[in-house]
């Protein structure tokens, strides 16, 4: 037996049709009449499951779940960003595992970018 990858990401929103604007818009992600969307990794993405302790200030103590999202063109992804005016909450920063942003969602979430 094996895990063969997450199966979905869900959460609530107050506002679902701004969020799913927003995703589209800034992250490329359209969304279905259903309110989700598909994603297929390429042969080069991996996922990381990962637990944090609750008082860990890697992302927002208040925030349960943060979203990692492995890109490709990490130079036109800021400018992407800054093009949509979409602050950097963090970042850039660089380490032995890549580089990393943290942008957030309209509802708040911090959402972290990521290339190997």
């Amino acid at each position: 037996m094996k895990i063969k990858g997450f199966g979905g990401v869900f959460w609530r929103s107050k506002d679902i049709v701004a969020l799913k604007n927003w995703y589209k818009e800034t992250l490329g992600m359209g969304m279905e009449e259903w309110n989700g969307t598909i994603i297929k990794p390429d042969e080069d993405n991996i996922t990381i499951f990962s637990l944090f302790k609750e008082d860990n200030d890697y992302y927002p103590v208040d925030q349960s779940v943060m979203l990692n999202f492995q890109v490709e063109d990490f130079e036109g992804w800021m400018e992407h960003f800054k093009k949509l005016e979409i602050p950097l909450l963090k970042g850039p920063e660089k380490s032995e595992y890549g580089t990393f942003i943290w942008i957030s969602d309209p509802d708040g979430r911090w959402i972290e970018i990521w290339e190997k």
